[in-house]
């Protein structure tokens, strides 16, 4: 009897949050009610804006303890645990990818997840029990990810759902934190706006350019790290940008939450 080949995943790119969005009911239901319509991935491969790391690597390759990689938070934030089992064949498909001639991706198989990818898989897959890999960004060059995002395209046909996981605007000194769902700056609605019509439209080369192209670009990222990891997603989502659709919108302390399917 042969083994039926495994569901073509869609890629990702979620708004993760910070460590309180597990204390936001409609945004915690709004990742829940999204991983329940996707297939069941082998294991789960997150690209976090939190993650730089040049050349590229892994990790989490096994169970250790997460990065708590924030400042100021109460204590229960960094009592939180997500003990989702290692990805170490995953880490090696990767570094195939990834890697080479005579190079190969580089593993620290201490470096847990940081909160760019347990906080929003602790919604979408509670039980832990899906092997997640994290692998850094070894740039902040939108075309050098989309480049990085294509030769990890082949993964989507194994049974690996790609994350990248950033924020689709992310000026923190411009926070409002208490901010209800619907309230927001408006270079902050302006962006969103901006980036809702560019990904409805695939126009992949006014992605590439926001910093110039976008309403507020520079305001919405004064750093780009946190859109960043969109330009992974679009790479390794390249066959189904056309079909792209928004499976989280509105905002959380004013910044924009829109969270994208591709496939």
């Amino acid at each position: 009897m042969t083994t039926a080949p495994p569901p073509r995943m869609p890629v990702l790119y979620l708004s993760h949050g910070a460590p309180p969005l597990a204390d936001d009911a409609l945004w915690t239901s709004q990742l829940g009610a999204w991983s329940s319509r996707l297939p069941r991935p082998r294991a789960i491969l997150v690209v976090s804006a939190h993650w730089e790391s040049a050349p590229a690597m892994v990790g989490a390759t096994r169970t250790v303890p997460l990065t708590y990689d924030f400042w100021g938070f109460p204590d229960r934030y960094y009592q939180v645990r997500y003990p989702a089992p290692g990805a170490p064949e995953l880490a090696e498909r990767v570094s195939g990818l990834l890697g080479t001639p005579g190079s190969s991706v580089h593993q620290d198989a201490e470096r847990g997840l940081d909160h760019g990818a347990y906080v929003p898989l602790a919604e979408m897959y509670p039980e832990a029990d899906v092997p997640v890999l994290q692998l850094s960004m070894p740039t902040l060059d939108p075309r050098r990810l989309l480049e990085l995002g294509r030769r990890l395209a082949p993964l989507r046909d194994e049974g690996v759902l790609i994350v990248g996981s950033g924020f689709f605007t992310h000026n923190l000194s411009d926070i409002l934190w208490d901010a209800g769902p619907d309230e927001a700056h408006g270079w902050s609605r302006e962006f969103d706006a901006w980036g809702a019509e560019a990904l409805a439209s695939a126009d992949v080369d006014a992605l590439l350019d926001f910093e110039h192209r976008a309403p507020a670009g520079r305001i919405a990222h004064p750093r780009t790290e946190h859109f960043a990891p969109l330009f992974v997603s679009l790479g390794a989502g390249e066959s189904d940008l056309a079909g792209a659709s928004t499976a989280v919108d509105g905002f959380w302390g004013g910044l924009a939450k829109r969270s994208v399917q591709f496939g």
